[in-house]
């Protein structure tokens, strides 16, 4: 019998063909199983057509970011896997006794955003499981980003744009209805930080990323993404970096390569962290809700799924310029996440690499 690839030997084999083929500018893939791990990085920050040339001298020597390569600290967007953080940071505030699961909305709302129906009484658990049957995007988001859909489509979203949407929001169907909304998680990190009286990002560092030691995953400043970040791309062409606002809780997040290795080792072994964040790790793994006509179920903020034995967790994002994939599993004691600086497709190239990444992993 042939001998099993090695983690780095499988991240080798998807990651830099990811790039080779021109799916992506660059790519890092993480990998976890066991006591083994693995970062991959190819490519360049920026595509060959969009990058400054290196002057004559300077490549030699220097280190692969140095010379406009990505390296396992550089800064690429995670989209809609800050849901996974903003629905941790739930679970470790209702474990310390801050808020609950069953706080009603309308506990934590200032007067003028409070509903006029008894849609008030949605819990801060529904909006972290996606059950509270609010739209994917807040009434009149559309009409409002439409001139920047392409460029910066949440950039000027405000916090009164957030409060007058909820005050619109229509009662919640009984039973409680599952459908996917960037609104409601972005509500229920808002909704957190009123909680805390702090702001989301400082929230967020204090209670879960500092102590799990990922000091690398921020809601970043210009500076930090002007010197640490990969430069987004769609179709090989150069994309600004999209900015969250009011909605920073859904989408806001970069991290890199280096902080989501901890990240799959905090969700595979919780016990590394303080005692309340390592119950709130565990509760996040819990189905909660199955997702109508579909296998799976969803957790606070994890796609969730059997198979072949195991059980799977996971969650994937993108931005105008960048897709993301995290993935794990418990009883496997595996996981794996993909980065890469392009958007989106249909064809999904990343996405489905970052899936059979996930599959050799936790089943090879």
């Amino acid at each position: 019998m042939s001998e099993a690839p090695s983690l780095t030997d499988l991240l080798c084999g998807e990651v830099h063909t990811l790039v080779e083929s021109g799916h992506a500018p660059a790519a890092i893939g993480v990998a976890l199983r066991g006591s083994d791990q693995a970062i991959v990085t190819a490519g360049h920050r920026a595509h060959p057509r969009s990058r400054p040339a290196v002057p004559a001298g300077r490549a030699a020597g220097t280190a692969a970011e140095t010379a406009g390569g990505v390296g396992p600290g550089t800064l690429f967007a995670l989209g809609s896997i800050t849901k996974t953080f903003t629905t941790l940071l739930l679970a470790e505030m209702a474990a310390t006794g801050a808020v609950s699961y069953d706080d009603p909305i309308g506990a934590h709302l200032p007067a003028e955003a409070m509903p006029r129906s008894s849609a008030s009484a949605i819990t801060l658990g529904q909006l972290a499981t996606h059950s509270a049957g609010l739209p994917r995007l807040p009434r009149g988001f559309r009409r409002h980003s439409l001139p920047y859909l392409l460029s910066d489509p949440y950039a000027r979203y405000r916090v009164e744009d957030l409060h007058r949407a909820t005050s619109r929001l229509n009662p919640p169907r009984d039973p409680p209805q599952v459908r996917y909304s960037t609104f409601g998680i972005a509500l229920l990190g808002h909704l957190l930080a009123r909680a805390a009286g702090t702001p989301y990002p400082e929230l967020l560092a204090v209670r879960i990323l500092t102590p799990l030691g990922m000091r690398d995953t921020l809601v970043p400043s210009k500076e930090a993404l002007a010197h640490q970040a990969a430069r987004g791309h769609r179709r090989s062409m150069p994309v600004p970096h999209w900015h969250f606002d009011a909605l920073a809780a859904a989408g806001a997040l970069y991290s890199t390569g280096a902080d989501l290795l901890r990240y799959l080792h905090a969700q595979l072994h919780p016990g590394i962290a303080p005692a309340p964040l390592a119950a709130a790790i565990l509760a996040g793994h819990q189905p909660r809700h199955r997702w109508p006509q579909g296998a799976g179920s969803v957790s606070l903020g994890w796609n969730v799924r059997d198979m072949r034995g195991r059980t799977l967790l996971w969650h994937s994002g993108g931005t105008g310029g960048f897709t993301a994939f995290t993935g794990f599993s418990p009883d496997a004691a595996a996981g794996v996440a993909v980065l890469a600086n392009t958007a989106p497709t249909l064809r999904q190239p990343v996405i489905h690499t970052a899936r059979r990444l996930f599959q050799a992993v936790v089943f090879g």
